[in-house]
């Protein structure tokens, strides 16, 4: 495949004429072939690639169903007055009119032909389902609502094969004041009558839209938009405004601010806004960011509050912060890297359970770093502190014995119980109780108790002396798994490949780095550790990792598990492709196989070349 980035290439639309090479482009990326980009414009190829990460099935249409849409919104006032009378003036063609929400899920649809009405509620672009590009690929709705422009699909350029004698143009509608995405307007014909207009049309139906919210926006919106302007040109910082109906935020508040730190922020402001509370308040926000936020109300012309403009401050990380001697939260101990939310939240939760002296159980997935961030976390805020370790796996006639050893005679700081989820229900209730007894008669004295616990699975059987043993925690602190957090790969690769390689001159190439980011990782961390071994095993100990160092498995896109003897054949293909630098012609021969047939198997398998 072309490793060009598509932004970098020259766009460019295609003739009608070229329906055939369009259509040739499209199979050829769908089978990993390279696609001749002058057939097949830019920004569809950038669609094509985000709906492969997607996962959607170009062979069919699987799209969700939603029975509880706001039918009663702003957006559907303003809207059926203009598509009303768009209608009218269409009435008896083959065309369709569609309003969707923020996310791409269709609120109304008005079709003129009966023929064009069957065939869309056939592949469910209807009210209630959603047409958004992660469930259908490629499309007018998704792919505008996705780059935030104006976009046109035509024919052979959707990804799924169901909507290709489709044509369609999309563009997004943006709310007057605040300029927040609130819906989309698409207009879908058959592919054959397809022409310029249907752009043109597209656009003109979203502005008359963008005017019918204004003329029913409020005089407290407008009073609060301009206060909203004139505090972003005054400042470089971060600037939040709200009031009950609107939400403004500039461009560094939606860059610093993770949307869980934005959603907090915006609860706090509430409050200041309807409290007798002062207007500059610290806090720390659920990434572990600390913030000074100053809250200035807006006042209109009738003297009556429009709403509330913010000046948010974050303090960096070697920054003292007001009335705290503490390290700042969203600092990590050495040797424990990553910077999404999830993962800074959960450190956040473990550092405030250690340093207040709160028993917490730390539940994951196996390999997801348990152990580890108890540990460590724990030697970071004591560095004397003595920490003992005992691991339930392997509980023995005396493993209690030295349990309660631990408790009765403070033989450490801290305690670190592993894996107490493996304990039979005689041993989970036992040391239930030795945890209860030293905890009720030392009180402040007890050292502080983690335990480890792998996440139950929900089909089995509860255990009661395990669900005691838990209760004894004041917290229960659940670790995220590594796919739920891929882009903390950028930092957990570098970290290992240092501690992998002889000099610390290993490194990883982007491309081989976005094949690790598109793994699930169900091993997690000790599962990513060992792929990075095996790689400077088998490979090199300096130099850059590339794609063809990696496990076989990780050069496929595969949506299903394969058996043993599939992924032997999968291995085989990859290895022969590496070998003839991607050449499927050479390869087939040197596997005994038809061109047509490893043609196939690259598809089947999702093998990316």
């Amino acid at each position: 495949m072309d490793d060009v980035p598509p932004a970098r290439r020259r766009e460019r639309r295609p003739r009608p004429s070229d329906d055939d090479g369009l259509a040739h482009a499209r199979l050829s990326f769908l089978t990993n072939e390279s696609v001749d980009h002058d057939q097949v414009r830019d920004a569809i190829v950038a669609s094509w690639w985000r709906s492969r990460q997607c996962q959607v099935p170009a062979d069919r249409i699987e799209v969700p169903y939603f029975d509880d849409l706001d039918l009663d919104s702003p957006l559907i006032h303003s809207t059926e007055p203009v598509l009303r009378r768009l209608g009218e003036q269409l009435e008896g063609q083959p065309i369709s009119l569609i309003l969707t929400d923020q996310a791409g899920a269709v609120l109304t649809q008005r079709t003129g032909d009966p023929d064009l009405q069957r065939h869309l509620e056939g592949v469910h672009l209807a009210p209630g389902f959603s047409y958004g590009e992660q469930f259908v690929g490629t499309n007018g709705i998704g792919t505008a609502l996705e780059g935030r422009g104006a976009m046109h699909v035509f024919g052979h350029e959707h990804y799924a094969e169901n909507l290709e004698n489709l044509a369609c143009a999309g563009v997004p509608i943006h709310h007057p004041i605040s300029g927040r995405t609130i819906g989309a307007i698409d207009l879908t014909c058959w592919r054959k009558d397809a022409g310029k207009l249907l752009v043109a049309l597209a656009k003109s139906t979203a502005e008359q839209i963008r005017q019918a919210l204004l003329t029913t926006t409020g005089i407290r919106d407008l009073e609060l938009f301009q206060s909203y302007l004139q505090a972003c040109q005054h400042t470089s910082g971060a600037v939040i405004a709200l009031n009950n109906n609107v939400v403004m935020m500039n461009g560094r508040a939606r860059q610093a601010l993770d949307p869980d730190d934005q959603s907090a922020l915006l609860t706090h402001a509430a409050q200041l806004l309807g409290e007798d509370r002062r207007s500059t308040t610290v806090f720390d926000l659920p990434t572990g960011l600390r913030v000074q936020m100053h809250c200035r109300r807006v006042y209109g012309t009738d003297r009556s509050m429009s709403g509330g403009v913010l000046h948010i401050r974050a303090f960096e990380a070697d920054e003292d912060t007001p009335g705290t001697g503490e390290p700042p939260p969203s600092r990590l101990p050495p040797g424990m890297v990553g910077h999404t939310p999830l993962w800074l939240r959960c450190c956040r939760d473990v550092r405030a359970c250690c340093a207040d002296g709160q028993w917490v159980a730390l539940a994951g997935e196996p390999g997801v770093g348990k152990y580890t961030l108890a540990s460590r976390m724990f030697q970071w805020r004591n560095p004397t502190g003595r920490l003992h370790t005992l691991d339930a796996a392997g509980a023995s006639a005396g493993w209690l014995d030295a349990v309660r050893r631990e408790l009765r005679n403070h033989g450490a700081d801290a305690l670190l119980i592993r894996h107490v989820d493996r304990l039979d229900s005689t041993n989970a209730a036992a040391l239930a109780a030795a945890l209860r007894e030293v905890r009720d008669g030392e009180g402040g004295g007890a050292p502080w108790v983690a335990v480890t616990v792998t996440q139950p699975r929900e089909e089995a059987e509860p255990n009661p002396a395990l669900a005691e043993l838990l209760d004894l925690q004041a917290r229960t602190v659940h670790v995220p798994p590594l796919r739920y957090r891929p882009e903390d790969l950028r930092e957990l690769v570098p970290f290992f490949l240092e501690r992998l390689s002889d000099n610390g001159d290993l490194s990883c190439s982007p491309a081989a780095m976005q094949q690790l980011m598109r793994s699930t990782w169900p091993g997690n961390i000790t599962e990513l550790y060992r792929v990075l071994k095996q790689t400077t095993r088998h490979r090199r100990r300096s130099g850059t990792i590339q794609p063809s160092d990696l496990p076989a498995d990780f050069h496929t896109v595969t949506r299903r598990p394969l058996t043993q003897l599939e992924s032997m054949e999968r291995d085989a293909i990859v290895k022969n492709l590496n070998d003839t630098r991607g050449n499927k012609v050479q390869a087939a021969k040197l596997l005994g196989i038809s061109r047509a047939t490893i043609y196939r198997k690259i598809h089947d398998y999702g093998i990316v070349t």
